[in-house]
């Protein structure tokens, strides 16, 4: 079944790679403009072991025919037989076959030597015929030890009957087996025969055995330009740490680079490498992410565990060390099994960028065709989001993932204090702004040059955080737009995490106060800026400026038509949630499915094309709301105070009650945040009593009397029978065993339409 999904998807991606490309320089001679995805891998596999190549214009031409001559010099190449050549270069095996024709040596060991192919009734080869679908399957057939004997019946019908039999055939279409070869089903035919076994044998004795060669099995193969020990980056740099040479003077293109799969060695050295079916690859923006789950801005959720392989800028580690990493906006590559489950993680596009171009005219993509060396089919990210080239503005950086065959762009700007770099201003390797150290790639030194230390700067940053050049501040079109969470407030000390993953640290410049009573206000309000959205500058070495984020799009979120107002929710968007214990990072499934008025919308922002792509939920100011269950304790003089508790355990008080509200009661409170000891308000949540499991829709959605209701992921849920909160527990969510223990339950739900929490148990059955 293996071999059979990898075929299909060979085919596919062929069929969709044919694309009417501009005239444009010839790219090296292992790129190829008409082939991408699947089909570029597998093909490169056969081009490092000589079967297949491009031509000197730099195409594969996958509906090109082949000759016999053509389809004998593959075979040999196939069976690793290239040293055996010099005993067939001077005989004549065949009259229209002189020892002068290119192919003689091939033709004649493909006949004489590995008995795999004959001539016509009258004794001649006519070797540049076009080979046909039964001649190849006949010829393959025989490489693999079948004999006449073993297959009998009608030729081809039965040779093609056969070889679909034991998968030779697969994702070819056999109908007419007469009709010329082409080069796409060639290369499919060739990449299962690699991967077949011989006649009479199973397992590990199969054709790449008797070809002398030698495999080893699930190797994840990082780089293809790492150093081997001739001195040159031509080497292949495995997840293991392993490293091996290349065999001959070939070098890998990249496209193989992050895909899982078999190392083909000859000797100590590699003849190819091999992809294995693994399902698909799937690009996608980081909405939340936590140890056991990441979940995308579509709502859509990925299991993993600690334990999952993560490859960063070329090297392996585990998802519990990478978590860091990863915030809400993180563009990752997840390579998914035929199962469905996450098999290993790409940060980033799947390379570590090496060179970068930045796109200087609006709607342009001059400049990329250089990045893939001439590559095509090619997809583009912007943010994390596909985009094409109207989605293109100056000063955006791109760069080539060739793991995964796409041009991810950024536009991330970060301006601040040039400190220090290493090892010179005219031609840094190293450039520290913020307190961070940021790597500068090659292509970025001829615009970093024109600034000195002491200057403030704007730098062009990849979407892994690398200088990709620079401009001065104030540059039309290439104003700073990192933003991020205050994560941690303390005096005029202060960190801040951007939304693009790095970590800022430092003294917050609040300026020279005439009095102590003014300086006293702006530390509080700097307190108070604390798990907010802000925006950070800088003026001086060691010192930030922060900006309290809040306004930017007015008007409703309309979930169902994805609108905040007047503006369309963009594909990645981000969305936040201001709470009693700091912000969270919510997916649009979490927000249930009625709208969110104006005024639960703390802060908007909007991308390049005018789409909301950050959304702050919550008070603007000390408050926010925290949904709960109340308890009542009684203190001193008689006094009673209400604390609320979630699943999270206590959330806000104990708060001294002024409200006619008693314990056990489910609530929306507005809490002032900043310590005061108050409710602003304490509203009852709507309670929806006996709920039958027959309203529920899925896990997500719930109908009674007429209206619908979402059930956000974060839902809580009670059992009133165990007094307890019911956690996920063995693969179950809290949903899923809330709705497994009763016929029936009550619901409490928010003014916006949204479950906030499940009851079970004390009388339901």
């Amino acid at each position: 079944m293996k071999k059979r999904i990898l075929s299909l998807l060979l085919l596919a991606a062929m069929a969709a790679s044919l694309l009417v490309l501009p005239a444009q320089a010839a790219p090296p001679a292992n790129r190829f403009y008409d082939l991408g995805g699947d089909a570029y891998a597998s093909v490169e596999s056969l081009r490092l072991m000589g079967v297949m190549d491009g031509y000197s214009d730099g195409n594969f031409r996958p509906y090109g025919q082949l000759t016999r001559a053509q389809f004998c010099k593959m075979v040999v190449c196939a069976l690793n037989a290239e040293d055996e050549l010099g005993l067939y270069r001077t005989v004549t095996v065949y009259p229209d076959v002189k020892p002068s024709h290119w192919a003689a040596a091939y033709i004649n060991m493909a006949s004489k030597g590995k008995k795999a192919i004959s001539g016509f009734s009258d004794g001649k080869f006519y070797p540049d015929r076009t080979v046909t679908l039964g001649q190849a399957a006949t010829i393959l057939l025989r490489v693999l030890g079948y004999k006449d004997e073993n297959i009998g019946g009608v030729w081809p019908d039965s040779y093609l009957s056969f070889a679909a039999s034991i998968g030779l055939t697969d994702g070819v279409d056999t109908s007419q087996g007469n009709a010329p070869l082409n080069r796409s089903d060639a290369a499919i035919l060739f990449n299962n025969l690699l991967r077949a076994d011989v006649q009479g044998e199973k397992g590990s004795s199969g054709f790449l055995a008797s070809a002398g060669l030698t495999t080893v099995s699930d190797m994840v193969l990082v780089s293809s330009n790492a150093r081997g020990p001739d001195g040159k980056e031509t080497a292949m740099l495995f997840s293991d740490g392993s490293i091996y040479q290349m065999a001959g003077d070939k070098a890998s293109n990249g496209s193989l680079n992050g895909l899982k799969g078999t190392l083909v060695l000859e000797g100590q050295k590699v003849r190819t490498f091999l992809p294995d079916a693994q399902g698909i690859s799937r690009v996608v923006t980081v909405a939340k992410a936590d140890a056991t789950q990441i979940t995308d801005r579509s709502g859509v959720k990925y299991a993993i565990t600690g334990k999952t392989k993560v490859y960063r800028n070329g090297a392996e580690t585990s998802w519990a060390e990478a978590r860091s990493w990863v915030n809400p906006g993180t563009s990752l590559t997840l390579y998914l099994g035929t199962a469905g489950n996450v098999e290993f993680i790409f940060i980033g596009g799947g390379d570590s960028s090496t060179e970068a171009v930045i796109v200087y005219e609006k709607n342009s993509v001059k400049g990329f065709d250089s990045l893939t060396g001439g590559v095509g089919g090619y997809t583009i990210y912007k943010n994390g989001c596909r985009a094409n080239a109207k989605d293109m503005r100056p000063y955006d950086v791109a760069t080539y993932a060739s793991s995964t065959n796409t041009i991810r762009v950024c536009d991330t700007r970060l301006t601040g204090f040039y400190e220090s770099c290493t090892p010179s201003p005219t031609e840094p390797v190293s450039i520290r702004i913020l307190g961070n150290d940021f790597d500068v790639l090659p292509t970025a030194q001829s615009t970093l040059a024109k600034f000195r230390p002491g200057e403030q700067i704007t730098l062009l940053l990849t979407e892994d955080n690398k200088v990709a050049g620079a401009v001065k501040p104030g540059t039309s079109g290439a104003g700073a737009n990192a933003i991020g969470i205050a994560t941690s407030i303390s005096g005029t000390s202060a960190t801040v995490k951007l939304l693009c993953g790095i970590e800022i640290k430092g003294t917050v410049d609040l300026g020279e106060q005439p009095n102590d009573k003014i300086a006293q206000l702006q530390l509080e309000e700097l307190a108070r800026m604390q798990n907010r959205i802000v925006r950070v500058t800088s003026t001086g070495k060691n010192t930030i400026g922060l900006a309290r984020l809040s306004g930017g799009v007015s008007g409703a979120l309309d979930l169902e038509k994805r609108r905040l107002g007047a503006s369309n929710l963009a594909e990645t968007v981000s969305v936040f949630r201001y709470t009693a214990s700091g912000i969270e990072s919510l997916s649009l499934t979490d927000l249930g499915a009625g709208p969110i008025p104006n005024g639960e919308i703390s802060y908007a922002h909007t991308n390049w094309a005018g789409q909301v792509d950050v959304i702050v939920l919550g008070s603007t100011g000390r408050n926010v709301v925290v949904y709960g269950r109340t308890s009542i304790s009684m203190g001193d003089r008689d006094l009673a105070y209400i604390s609320i508790y979630s699943d999270q355990g206590q959330v806000a008080g104990p708060f001294r009650s002024r409200y006619d509200i008693g314990g056990g009661v489910y609530v929306a409170a507005v809490v002032d945040n900043a310590g005061t000891g108050s409710f602003s308000s304490l509203k009852p949540l709507a309670a929806l009593k006996d709920v039958p499991n027959s309203a529920w829709s899925g896990e997500s959605a719930v109908t009674v009397d007429g209206r619908t209701y979402s059930i956000p992921s974060t839902v809580m849920a009670y059992n009133r029978d165990t007094h307890e909160w019911i956690s996920a527990s063995e693969g179950k969510t809290v949903v899923d065993i809330a709705h497994a223990y009763a016929k029936e339950c009550d619901m409490y739900a928010s003014e916006d339409g949204v479950i906030r929490a499940i009851e079970v148990g004390g009388g339901f059955r």
